[in-house]
């Protein structure tokens, strides 16, 4: 027995023994390959630091020792050693080759001289940052040997050909009835020169006016009559309507291109969006779930408020946008695909619910208006006639996010995609707005952004779901988005990152908002439609209808947009905006007295005509 004891007493140890080695030898093992990879990543970094060519060349008016490696161009004066052997600080200049897009030989030539020419040197074409915009430059290298200026010329092409994410051949989408009809202008001002200096190539739609201005091959800008329109080559009608870009984006051949490029304003961002994710669906021959689009989308502001360029670039400048674009900058945004009745309705980035979607259905109303007029007129007017939406609101929280949601877990509704383990927090009250955004949704009015808890690539939604509450204590809540913090320190207020939402109003039929507008006190009146009713929806600032629950579900869509964090665009659009409103505080503080001034005038008209109503009931 004591032989046996011994064995089985020795077996374990050898076990143990034989499970450290092993673990030794995966240490080893790990070790080795990390060494090997730290081995590859100096080799690159020599293989990238290692200089390519070296010259002599004249930037400004002294002569430099210019360096060209794979990742950078230095250049450093030449400066003689002094009698007294004192040496002086050189400084030296650096442009990093990412930023290079464009490499041009200098040539001198006579007026009316198309080509040839005595050669002076290059010309480096490249993006400097500062603060949130990126801003063009030019770097002049002057040299008269062409033989030496070629060689150079050849060896910067090849380097920035190697850049494989930057495009070559873009499909451009352009709205010309976008904020002040100035996509067109904004385009041939400041997209279009940097493309054609780029190299890149472009199939620009065609605008459906008398006259056309199109960019030919060249480059030059010319004016076209309608009637020519039938002889020119690969051409498409411009977006005029809604829906057109779907319609495009459904038949183009999207293999030619490397990406889409929209010059618009939030509608037409969210309508190419829509456009390409649907396009990418029937590709993938999967209509139900969504799938994520093929060619990146470069997004050129040129609308009223440009929320998603502010919230993807951190400013609204077409310059900064079309230097993205050349220089390839790929981000990843979310964004959500909204169902209604178990049918996809559209994909886009923000909705709102409530008081978002009352007061577009007003200014709709009022399309003869300006602009400003109209959007002014309408939140006046649903302030003046504000209630609540009753509805039950549930939420499915984001995978590592806590919810102090004041509502109960409903065990038995479950998503039908990878989370069916997780339960949905279900809550039945009054709202007067419910929003839900994929982007911190940036603008000039709200420097943080209507979201700012939420980030572009996060993986979920930012979900704000405002209670009743009085209207003095809701126009606090609007005024909060327009200083630093505070909009959402109020008790009626919650905020919470969701993977999905789901809004269901109810339905009782005995109600319509058009027959109690001359009710005195509607601070607890909710707004309940009848039965089958659509409901205003506020989709990308697009109007959408609906009448039954309304699914939303976060999905992703890669964008060529800037690289920079969103936390740092965040902070330098705030700063911006801060400037900005200082430097035109009279016209903001004319602004803001007329809107209040209009505000109380919709409410003492309201109040003296409910005075006399009752004047008049209690006489009979």
């Amino acid at each position: 027995m004591s032989e046996l004891e011994a064995e089985a007493q020795r077996e374990p140890r050898d076990s143990s023994k034989k499970k450290k080695k092993k673990k030794k030898e995966k240490r080893r093992g790990s070790e080795e390959e990390e060494e090997e990879q730290e081995e590859q990543v100096e080799k690159e970094e020599e293989k990238s630091e290692s200089v390519l060519m070296r010259g002599i060349f004249k930037v400004g008016k002294k002569s430099h020792d210019v360096l060209l490696t794979r990742t950078r161009l230095t250049w450093t004066p030449i400066i003689p050693e002094s009698p007294t052997g004192e040496g002086s600080v050189v400084q030296a200049g650096v442009v990093l080759l990412q930023d290079v897009f464009a490499v041009k030989v200098k040539r001198r030539r006579m007026a009316g001289q198309q080509s040839g020419g005595a050669v002076l040197g290059l010309a480096l074409f490249h993006s400097r940052r500062r603060g949130r915009r990126l801003e063009e430059d030019t770097l002049h290298l002057h040299n008269a040997s062409a033989e030496h200026t070629h060689s150079w010329y050849n060896t910067l092409k090849e380097l920035l050909t190697g850049f494989s994410s930057r495009p070559r051949y873009v499909k451009v989408f352009i709205n010309p009835s976008s904020h002040k009809k100035e996509a067109v202008h904004i385009y041939r001002d400041h997209v279009a020169p940097l493309f054609k200096m780029a190299d890149i190539r472009t199939d620009i739609t065609a605008t459906p006016l008398l006259f056309l201005s199109l960019l030919s091959a060249d480059g030059t800008i010319s004016v076209v009559p309608l009637f020519l329109l039938a002889a020119i080559k690969h051409t498409q009608p411009l977006t005029d309507r809604k829906g057109h870009a779907l319609s495009v984006m459904k038949e183009c051949k999207l293999d030619e291109y490397d990406g889409v490029v929209c010059v618009g304003g939030d509608g037409s961002v969210a309508e190419l969006c829509h456009a390409l994710v649907l396009r990418a669906q029937l590709d993938a021959d999967s209509p139900e779930n969504p799938v994520r689009a093929a060619l990146p989308l470069g997004i050129i502001p040129a609308g009223s408020t440009d929320v998603v360029s502010c919230s993807v670039h951190g400013v609204r400048d077409p310059l900064t946008a079309a230097l993205h674009v050349v220089l390839g900058h790929v981000q990843q945004v979310d964004m959500c695909s909204f169902l209604s009745n178990g049918q996809l309705v559209r994909f886009g980035f923000s909705s709102m619910f409530g008081f978002g979607g009352r007061s577009l259905a007003r200014a709709e109303k009022k399309r003869w208006m300006s602009s400003s007029r109209r959007r002014e007129y309408a939140v006046v007017k649903t302030l003046a006639r504000l209630r609540p939406e009753d509805c039950q609101l549930s939420f499915l929280p984001a995978k590592g996010s806590e919810s102090s949601f004041f509502g109960q877990q409903d065990q038995g509704e479950e998503l039908d995609t990878e989370s069916a383990e997780e339960s949905w927090v279900t809550n039945q009250g009054l709202y007067l707005s419910i929003s839900i955004m994929s982007i911190p949704c940036l603008s000039p009015h709200a420097p943080q952004g209507l979201a700012p808890n939420t980030s572009l690539d996060n993986g979920s939604a930012s979900l704000i779901a405002v209670g009743n509450a009085s209207r003095s204590e809701f126009i606090k809540h609007l005024k909060r988005y327009s200083s630093s913090s505070g909009q959402f320190s109020f008790p009626f207020v919650e905020t919470h990152s969701v993977s999905a939402v789901k809004v269901r109003p109810r339905s009782l039929i005995g109600w319509s908002e058009e027959e109690s507008e001359d009710e005195g006190d509607s601070k607890n009146t909710p707004i309940i439609q009848s039965e089958g009713a659509a409901l205003p929806w506020n989709i990308d600032g697009e109007l959408v209808e609906m009448a039954h629950e309304v699914l939303i579900r976060w999905d992703q869509l890669s964008f060529r947009t800037g690289t920079q964090s969103t936390a740092e665009c965040m902070d330098l659009f705030e700063k911006h905006c801060y400037v900005k409103a200082r430097s035109a505080h009279p016209k903001h503080r004319r602004f803001l007295c007329g809107c209040l001034i209009r505000f109380f005038k919709c409410i003492c008209f309201k109040r003296i005509i409910f005075t006399d109503t009752l004047k008049q009931s209690d006489k009979q």
